[in-house]
């Protein structure tokens, strides 16, 4: 559990310093996540969750 938290705390860390960092950035990357279908954006979270999963998977053994 206290792995989970951490991967959660470090999520948000990282999210955190790229909207402090890039502002104007982040805010054109969800105006185009914005104009793309529903699809899109489900296949891209697809996507990556399965990346992550497989990173700690490969990151645990």
């Amino acid at each position: 559990m206290s792995d989970l938290v951490a991967a959660l705390g470090l999520a948000m860390a990282i999210e955190g310093i790229l909207y402090a960092l890039f502002p104007d950035g982040m805010r054109r990357m969800m105006e185009r996540a914005l104009a793309l279908p529903p699809r899109v954006i489900r296949a891209t979270g697809l996507v990556a969750a399965l990346a992550g999963v497989g990173l700690v998977w490969l990151a645990r053994g």
